[in-house]
C-alpha cells in the first residue's frame, strides 16, 4: 500500500456527464480524482498522479480501452495498477481476457456496484478479471 492518506483514481471517460457522475461518486468516497476525456500523454499522467486504480471506458477516441489497458499492463511502470474497464457493449467481455483488466463494469451501471468493484480492485490489485 502506498504511504499516503488519500485513495487515488484516474478516470478516462469521453462522456462528460458520465464523467461528472463518476467524479462525484469517488470524491464523496474520499478519493482524489483525476479525470480525462482523452488518452493524450496517458503514461505521463499515470506516472505523475500514481493512481491506486484506473477506470476507463472501452470506447475512447483514437484507441479502445481494452488496448489501452493492455498497454498499461505491459509497461513495467504501470503493470501493477488495477484497471477497470466500463462498456455498454457486453460483447466486449469476449475479448477482455487478452487485455488483462482487473474488473469489468457494464453500462448502465449501479453506483454502489461500481464503487464496490473499484474498492475490491484497489484492495486486491493482483485479482484479474476472468470471463465466465
Amino acid at each position: 500500500m502506498k504511504a499516503r492518506d488519500q485513495k487515488r483514481i484516474l478516470i478516462i471517460e469521453n462522456d462528460e456527464s458520465l464523467l461528472d457522475v463518476m467524479r462525484q461518486l469517488f470524491e464523496e468516497e474520499g478519493y482524489e480524482v483525476l479525470d480525462f476525456r482523452t488518452v493524450d500523454d496517458i503514461f505521463l499522467r499515470v506516472a505523475e498522479f500514481d493512481p491506486d486504480v484506473v477506470l476507463l471506458d472501452y470506447l475512447l477516441p483514437g484507441i479502445n480501452g481494452g488496448e489501452l489497458c493492455a498497454q498499461l499492463k505491459r509497461d513495467e511502470a504501470t503493470s501493477h495498477i488495477p484497471v477497470v474497464i466500463c462498456s455498454a457493449y457486453p460483447q466486449v467481455l469476449l475479448s477482455l481476457g487478452s487485455y488483462g483488466c482487473n474488473a469489468f463494469i457494464a453500462k448502465p451501471f449501479d453506483l454502489a456496484d461500481m464503487l464496490q468493484q473499484v474498492e475490491n480492485c484497489r484492495l486486491n490489485p493482483d485479482q484479474v478479471f476472468k470471463v465466465s
